[in-house]
């Protein structure tokens, strides 16, 4: 889980758009866009998202 303080402060490193918590991942709704998170420490690395599909928010 990550810290309600450093959600708070982070932003998609793509658009700088504001994130959101879903599950295990980081969700930017602008960019369309997943970010990883692992042992509780976000992976807000470009190369490390997964393409925000439709079917995959809606589980």
């Amino acid at each position: 889980m990550v810290d309600d303080r450093l959600l708070a402060i982070l932003v998609c490193p793509q658009c700088k758009g504001d994130i959101r918590l879903k599950d295990d991942r980081l969700i930017c709704d602008t960019c369309r866009l997943r970010y990883p998170v692992r042992d509780g420490i976000p992976i807000m690395l470009i190369d490390e998202t997964e393409p925000l599909e439709a079917d995959a928010e809606k589980k």
